[in-house]
């Protein structure tokens, strides 16, 4: 037993050791949440294969996998080996470009396949309907007519329907079944029934039995689901109109500056370092740091700045974004999937091809789905035979039954929503990570947000100078913003502007040590200075004068030369105008807020009472904004957590649903489950809002999908026959299966328009 405890111990070590990757495959031949499903097996059984995530609307694959054990191409053996296709990323056309082919090609075979369709109905009525006008076709025997239609049909399922058919084959081999086993057997039985009614009407009339015909319905069957299938995908390329329009930001060649001459490459050559030429008018190919020029930039669609932004040598700029009016002269720096638009279109990507945890439902259901369906149709079929409604009647509702059965709409009716919904925040400058992150910020109702740089503008300013006596307010500020040049925090930023103000030069410090949620120390020209808060103070053992409670809403920084009260810097941040607008909208939705901040009670109490929030846990140490939070979770509440992403990462990642906000460069390293680029409160309410109505969408997308097969399936049946003498035909059967799919990503379409409030 020892012994076999240890080997576990060894392999979940090796386990954490491997690096996993993570590729996502473009899948073809998927039309339904049962070939989802196959698709997501056979991954998962690849060995090497850590999870796989498979997205019926963008026809994809997402996989994490051991390289050691299996790469790329093993998987796309897996998924040929489950009877459909795939291919590696950099061998596939651009979604944009295979999805417009695709529409163009069903809308063709849809049209065809309809025509075809009403033209042989015209033709088995003709006798009744155009014997006045068309005496030609009166002296036509009914049984040239069936072999005229049988002639249509047979081009029309070949041509048109030919896609179906072969799926389902492909589906057959590998022992699997889909939504075109369904199509297949149903328009294939009833092709079959047809062509012996046409070849040998004698042997139906001598055991009793009608000779009917159901070419008509055969062709209608096929072009119902294709014209389905083509509103299907140019519902989907709306849904997908987010990416799409992220991939029209990149251009798609720079131009560099090389040996004193500029010359065009394509977009892929350029390197960090490289020197890059930018002209008015022209977006910015990559991210990089002004060298020469003067111009304003445009970065809206990436960071949600209205106004255009001045850019000087120094500066950055980002890949993108739109220049005006000057020419530019920069250093490339980071490239391709590192840059700020790289890492938003992954984010979206990933997110797009997230699965949401209400998906799990549909899934059970579909891989049962089609069996189930068979053997209903078979039942139907023997039911009928037994009550004496006739072979053809049975006949034609076993198909009706086959044809109603619709997958689609169990396949999309989460997936649409969640992607429209997370097209349409990467729109609004709020990035989700996935469904899951979406889920669980629905039922938040508990925001807990920072002070700094979250409620307020996070520039803070200093206010007023204290010196100790015996000290003057220049040579506190010098030696604040000594140590201060290491540091990123707002305050630090602050104290270094001031001194810029006064004309202080900045001494170098060295030993610098950040002691968090405190303040900083460090040695400067050989003596020991500490920047920091009154915790900081106590724990080195220097007093502070009791008059130095400073005003409230302003934080006090204080400054000790060698274990001696020196001063203290006073400085104040402003509240962003849209805190307590944000505040209020969150109180109406019914989610309480709370405050975590590591600055004074008293200037902790001023910012909350002008944002309106409930509660305040002030002077905070990072372990210990983590422990609130884990009370709060104790207590019963869903806790959401809006903060900076670095400073309160290990509070954001605790909490049930995280808010990293502002503009990182680094965007997939924040802990949050969306990312606000904007940086704003406002945008913490529009995510929630956007977030709950993409779950209600979810849901009524789930009770339709599910609704529309409870209910369609038994009357299909027939169960309203005997009460109300109603019967659907195997062709409205086959329109309504159609109209459920795009019926819910009409649905989820709905939250393009969605409005922040």
């Amino acid at each position: 037993m020892p012994t076999t405890e240890i080997e576990k111990t060894e392999k979940a070590a090796d386990s954490a050791k491997r690096e996993f990757r993570t590729v996502t495959l473009p899948v073809m031949g998927m039309t339904c949440a049962v070939c989802q499903s196959h698709v997501e097996s056979a991954l998962r059984s690849t060995a090497g294969v850590r999870e796989a995530s498979v997205n019926l609307l963008t026809n994809s694959a997402r996989v994490s996998f051991d390289p050691a054990v299996s790469g790329p191409e093993d998987l796309i053996a897996s998924v040929r080996e489950s009877g459909y296709d795939a291919a590696l990323p950099a061998d596939s056309i651009s979604p944009a470009d295979e999805t417009h082919a695709d529409e163009g090609r069903l809308r063709a075979k849809a049209l065809f396949t309809l025509a075809g369709g009403i033209l042989v109905l015209l033709l088995m009525n003709a006798q009744h309907w155009l014997a006045p006008a068309a005496p030609v076709l009166f002296g036509v025997s009914p049984r040239s007519l069936q072999y005229a239609m049988l002639a249509i049909t047979l081009a029309g399922m070949y041509w048109g329907g030919g896609i179906i058919y072969r799926q389902a084959w492909s589906a057959a081999i590998h022992r699997g079944t889909n939504m075109n086993t369904l199509v297949a057997l149903g328009t294939g039985s009833a092709l079959a029934y047809s062509i012996a009614a046409t070849t040998m009407p004698g042997v139906f009339r001598r055991h009793g039995l009608h000779a009917d015909v159901y070419y008509d319905a055969v062709l209608l069957i096929l072009g119902f689901l294709l014209l389905g299938r083509w509103l299907d995908a140019r519902a989907k390329r709306r849904t997908l109109d987010a990416l799409h329009e992220f991939m029209k930001l990149q251009p798609q060649s720079a131009r560099l500056l090389r040996d004193g001459h500029e010359i065009d490459v394509p977009l892929a050559q350029v390197i960090a370092g490289d020197i890059v030429v930018l002209r008015p008018g022209e977006r910015v190919p990559v991210d990089g740091a002004v060298l020469a020029g003067v111009t304003s930039i445009d970065e809206s669609l990436i960071t949600g700045e209205s106004l255009p932004v001045a850019r000087k040598p120094g500066d950055r700029v980002i890949g993108g974004s739109l220049n005006f009016d000057g020419a530019l002269e920069y250093r490339a720096t980071s490239i391709g999937t590192d840059s700020v638009l790289g890492q938003m279109m992954r984010l979206v990507e990933e997110a797009q091809s997230s699965r949401a945890p209400m998906q799990q439902l549909a899934d059970r259901v579909s891989a049962v789905f089609v069996p189930v369906v068979l053997a209903l149709a078979l039942l139907t079929f023997l039911v009928w035979i037994l009550a004496g409604g006739g072979s053809g009647r049975a006949f034609a509702v076993a198909v009706a039954v086959l044809v109603i059965a619709c997958p689609c709409a169990m396949g999309l009716a989460v997936p649409a929503a969640l992607t429209v919904a997370i097209g349409r925040g990467a729109q609004l400058g709020i990035l989700f990570k996935g469904g899951e992150s979406l889920e669980r910020l629905a039922h938040i109702d508990m925001l807990v947000l920072d002070k700094t740089g979250t409620l307020t503008e996070g520039r803070p300013e200093v206010t007023a100078i204290h010196a100790a006596s015996g000290s003057k307010e220049n040579e506190v500020l010098s030696l604040a913003a000594a140590l201060e040049r290491r540091s990123e925090h707002p305050l630090a930023r602050a104290i270094l502007s001031a001194a810029q103000k006064r004309g202080i030069a900045a001494t170098s410090a060295e030993e610098v040590q950040a002691v968090p949620g405190k303040g900083i120390q460090g040695l400067v020209n050989g003596k020991r200075v500490a920047a920091g808060n009154a915790a900081l103070m106590q724990e080195i053992g220097v007093a502070v004068p009791e008059d130095t409670a400073g005003e409230a809403g302003t934080t006090r920084m204080y400054i000790a030369l060698n274990d001696a009260f020196l001063g203290n810097i006073e400085a104040r941040d402003t509240l962003r105008a849209s805190a307590a607008e944000t505040i209020a909208g969150l109180r109406r939705l019914g989610i309480r807020t709370a405050m975590l901040t590591g600055d004074t009670a008293a200037t902790a109490q001023a910012i909350a009472q002008a944002a309106g929030i409930d509660q305040v846990w002030a002077g905070l140490l990072p372990e210990q904004k983590l422990e609130k939070i884990r009370e709060l979770q104790q207590q019963g509440h869903r806790v959401g957590m809006a903060g900076d992403g670095i400073n309160d990462a290990a509070a954001i990642s605790q909490a049930d649903a995280g808010l990293a906000m502002g503009t990182g460069s680094d965007l997939a390293r924040e802990a949050g489950d969306a990312i606000l680029l904007h940086g704003e409160p406002r945008q913490i309410l529009d995510a929630i809002l956007l977030a709950r109505r993409a779950l209600r969408t979810m849901r009524q997308n789930l009770v339709w999908a599910f609704g529309f097969n409870l209910l369609g399936i038994p009357i299909a049946a027939g169960v309203l026959y005997p009460p109300f003498g109603i019967l659907l035909s195997p062709a409205i059967a086959s329109a309504a299966m159609a109209l459920s799919s795009v019926s819910v990503l009409s649905n989820s379409l709905r939250l393009r328009r969605f409005t922040p409030r």
